[in-house]
């Protein structure tokens, strides 16, 4: 998610929600009005991404102990309660390792600051565990190409599976990442996810904007020879990348649903599917990224064949942002899952109120709340998602406490 962040401020010009009880009751309100109805009867999701990559949210930092590690961990599903949060996505596969005793990946270097070191617990298994004794829901939040934020594989730990297979990566942008136009690499990080929905009583399997990476200037990502060998009948390399991404989203469905069909299977773009000006189905935007075509993710796509069951965009822009201002979003997202059945929860950054290097917007605490006051205009939209949970705990500008104070006096179920 940070990476993503920083390419949102780089290339675009740089959720109170409706359930199962609001139609009723929603009369008064309506798109961006302050405080449009919120019936306490409604399910909707509250959520914080809790992230372990480079130890951004947790474990503070590598190499603690295993009873300080679990200590800080307990603290974030705290704070959850403590803000009604319902939910909790955990960053649990952070970069092709994992943060359970896995047989396919090694232990994530975040934990012990080795990688395949033990750490001497399982983390998931405590999260899911302490989550639940707390009412929470606890999301896995996985990763499935990235492999390191670096290009040497000797660096990996013995026995990764990117250094027994080499030909499965590629290194690009300063970081390495798995093929995904290799069929083998899909189903492999298939398996290594679907490891922890067998194992754990997790409540739902989580994907963020990751899948091609971000464009970087002057750099190719070197698939030529898996275009050359599987390419064969679409009409250019973008299509064809774009189908590979589509077998991963649709295989891992259909999986997760064999496997344990309680689990749901969501995913968390970018906020821009396509601008208007490239397709008149994309929205009224002028984002430097659009996911359709520069991360080879058709996420309006997935969302219309039912191949998930909640979205969750990266809303990262603040209310009169022209480029990509957050209300031609909401509306635009509303639309694409009305009458799917996929729940829309939006992506909020909570990171960016109160930075002195954002905008004028982010210096008023209460611009997440307008997010939510507005949002609460669109039936369709089911609940808000903060990044992150270090944000959520230290609320620079108090812009937690006021959404807090303004939208979740009392606690709410999640929907199902």
């Amino acid at each position: 998610m940070t990476g993503a962040a920083g390419t949102v401020a780089g290339v675009v010009a740089s959720a109170a929600v409706a359930g199962d009880a609001a139609a009723a009751s929603r009369g008064a309100g309506g798109p961006g009005r302050p405080g449009a109805s919120r019936d306490v009867l409604r399910r909707e999701l509250r959520g914080m991404w809790v992230a372990t990559i480079a130890n951004v949210d947790w474990p503070s930092k590598p190499g603690l102990s295993a009873d300080a590690q679990r200590a800080g961990l307990i603290a974030y599903l705290d704070e959850a309660v403590a803000r009604r949060l319902n939910a909790v996505i955990l960053q649990v596969r952070p970069s092709a390792d994992a943060l359970w005793p896995s047989p396919y990946e090694p232990w994530a270097a975040c934990l012990t600051g080795v990688q395949g070191k033990d750490p001497g617990w399982d983390p998931l298994g405590t999260a899911v565990k302490e989550a639940h004794s707390r009412g929470l829901e606890l999301h896995a939040w996985f990763n499935p190409y990235r492999v390191a934020n670096h290009t040497d594989p000797t660096r990996l730990a013995a026995g990764h599976p990117a250094r027994l297979h080499p030909e499965w990566v590629l290194p690009y942008g300063g970081k390495l990442y798995y093929n995904p136009g290799l069929p083998e690499v899909r189903a492999f990080v298939q398996d290594a996810m679907l490891d922890a929905v067998r194992r754990y009583d997790i409540d739902a399997v989580h994907w963020d904007d990751y899948f091609y990476p971000y464009p970087v200037a002057g750099q190719t990502f070197a698939d030529g020879d898996a275009y050359k060998k599987y390419g064969a009948g679409f009409p250019d390399r973008a299509a064809w990348r774009r189908s590979n991404t589509d077998k991963l989203v649709h295989e891992m469905s259909e999986r997760i649903k064999a496997l344990k069909p309680a689990v749901r299977f969501g995913v968390s773009p970018f906020g821009v599917w396509r601008n208007a000006s490239t397709d008149p189905l994309g929205s009224r935007t002028d984002a430097g990224v659009q996911t359709y075509d520069d991360l080879y993710a058709d996420t309006r796509g997935w969302i219309k064949k039912g191949w998930i069951d909640h979205v969750t965009p990266q809303l990262y822009w603040n209310l009169g942002f022209a480029p990509a201002d957050y209300a031609s979003l909401v509306p635009w997202w509303a639309e694409v899952v009305r009458g799917t059945g996929v729940d829309l929860f939006i992506g909020e950054a909570l990171y960016k109120a109160g930075d002195p290097a954002q905008a004028a917007a982010w210096q008023d605490p209460a611009e997440l709340s307008r997010h939510v006051d507005f949002a609460a205009g669109y039936d369709q939209v089911r609940g808000h998602v903060y990044f992150s949970g270090k944000n959520v705990v230290t609320d620079r500008i108090g812009a937690m406490d006021r959404v807090v104070a303004d939208h979740y006096r009392t606690r709410a179920r999640p929907p199902r």
